[in-house]
């Protein structure tokens, strides 16, 4: 019994020395329910060996700033309401950015692809005109004799022709027979001979000027080219080729004084501008803006009677487009026509089909693999596009920078970046025939990618290294038949 007592008494004095020392709390846990948490000092540790340090530390911050980047990834809101605020306002601004980039690297890449085909082509003709040197040296060279017999002294005026023999130009001095002979009015140096040298023939050949009378309402031949008048510059890299016209024959809705461009560098050339006038053209600005069901391809568009005709891009085909109802009326494919580099002009640009329209109606100057390169004009259907008749010369094409087409007649420029040089050859359809000349000519900012006769004015229109341009000319009267 004094053991049991003893026991007890001692448990009562244990437990108040262990109440004074032990601790209970009491609380809620995170998820809101109450908790009993009771604490007992160790009666043999005095101290807790370390559980924090710097490593526990740093563990805790990586910890919060993935839970800070989790939180960003899946759209909460830890950057606040003015951070969300300014992201939403960057993004159209991003969006516009990388598109207008989008856009800018496209028309970089059309620009590059164009440029890999110009130096193909370079590089092509090059070769031939290499081969045709050496052709052309290893021959000898026929002996030179008078085309025509010379005529007699001029009586009504001062100048007398120079004696036989004291001028070694004479013989270059040569004028068409009026029998039609075909032998006296065909250049020779047309049917072989390289760009050079029938550019340089083409500067010392002299023709004598037309004894009639001379204006600029006739329909003879070109007799002059007057200096080229500015009328504006291209805004961006998309103009430093195109076509700007207008229509000799306009149709309503549009009269006869707008003005209509198209910018013809990039991989999506299909907006055709239209301008109420010159002086508005001069400003900048379009009244009318036509999106072009198909692509154009290069600078050959032309304008007749209330309707755009141009090729389609990598095609032989092309197009009328009627401007009231801005819709397609006539799609045909030009027989046989190169086309995307296979017969350009000198300077290149995919000009295989130049569409062009003068008094006598709608042009097309092109070449064939059956005409081995030579120029091809043929006159088209306005309303179908079909070919009416077709005349094949001896005039190389890629040997030429430009042509264009004035009462019938077929005028080929020398060169596109030569400031002054001359329009060399002029082939008529009514005769079938054709001779040599040398007309003055001047590319104002060397690199001429457009020359068309404007049949409203009576005049050149021309684009020339982002400029577009306008020339008076001349011409001669008909002669009598």
């Amino acid at each position: 019994m004094f053991l049991l007592l003893s026991l007890c008494m001692c448990g009562l004095l244990l437990q108040g020395h262990a109440q004074d020392r032990a601790a209970l709390w009491r609380g809620n846990d995170r998820s809101g329910r109450c908790q009993y948490t009771f604490t007992v000092p160790s009666p043999v540790e005095a101290s807790c060996p370390q559980t924090g340090g710097p490593e526990v530390e740093g563990l805790k911050a990586r910890l919060s700033l993935l839970e800070v980047l989790v939180s960003r990834l899946t759209g909460g809101d830890t950057g606040g309401p003015q951070g969300a605020g300014a992201r939403a306002a960057a993004r159209p601004g991003l969006q516009e950015a990388l598109d207008r980039a989008t856009g800018e690297r496209n028309l970089l890449r059309g620009e590059k692809e164009r440029l890999e085909q110009e130096l193909q082509g370079l590089q092509r003709r090059m070769e031939e005109t290499r081969r045709e040197t050496e052709r052309l040296r290893s021959r000898p060279c026929p002996p030179q004799t008078p085309m025509v017999p010379p005529s007699p002294p001029l009586q009504d005026s001062g100048l007398t022709r120079p004696a036989e023999g004291s001028n070694p130009m004479s013989h270059l001095m040569t004028r068409p027979s009026r029998q039609g002979d075909s032998s006296s009015l065909r250049d020779s140096a047309w049917e072989y001979g390289h760009p050079g040298f029938q550019e340089l023939k083409a500067e010392v050949t002299e023709v004598p000027a037309p004894r009639g009378s001379e204006d600029n309402t006739g329909c003879g031949e070109l007799v002059s080219v007057a200096e080229p008048v500015t009328h504006r510059k291209a805004d961006n890299i998309a103009g430093k080729y195109g076509v700007w016209m207008q229509d000799p024959e306009a149709v309503s809705p549009y009269g006869p004084e707008m003005v209509w461009r198209i910018d013809t560098i990039g991989s999506d050339v299909r907006q055709l501008f239209g301008y109420d006038d010159m002086e508005q053209l001069s400003k900048g600005f379009p009244s009318k803006v036509l999106m072009l069901p198909e692509l154009v391809e290069s600078t050959g568009a032309t304008l007749y009677r209330g309707s755009l005709y141009y090729q389609r891009r990598r095609s032989r085909s092309l197009i009328r487009f009627d401007l009231a109802s801005e819709s397609t009326a006539a799609r045909r494919d030009l027989p046989h026509a190169g086309f995307h580099g296979q017969f350009p002009y000198s300077w290149g640009g995919y000009t295989d089909i130049d569409l062009s329209v003068d008094e006598q109606g709608l042009w097309a100057v092109y070449s064939t693999s059956k005409a081995k390169g030579a120029i091809v004009i043929s006159q088209l259907d306005p309303h179908s596009l079909d070919v009416k008749r077709s005349w094949e010369t001896n005039i190389r094409k890629n040997s030429v920078a430009n042509t264009f087409i004035i009462c019938g007649k077929l005028y080929t420029v020398a060169s596109y970046t030569a400031p002054d040089t001359i329009i060399n050859y002029v082939y008529d359809t009514e005769t079938s025939q054709g001779k040599a000349m040398a007309v003055p000519f001047r590319n104002k900012y060397r690199y001429n990618s457009m020359i068309d006769y404007n049949l409203a004015q009576r005049k050149l229109f021309a684009w020339d290294n982002f400029h577009m341009v306008s020339y008076d000319l001349r011409l001669g009267r008909q002669q009598a038949n």
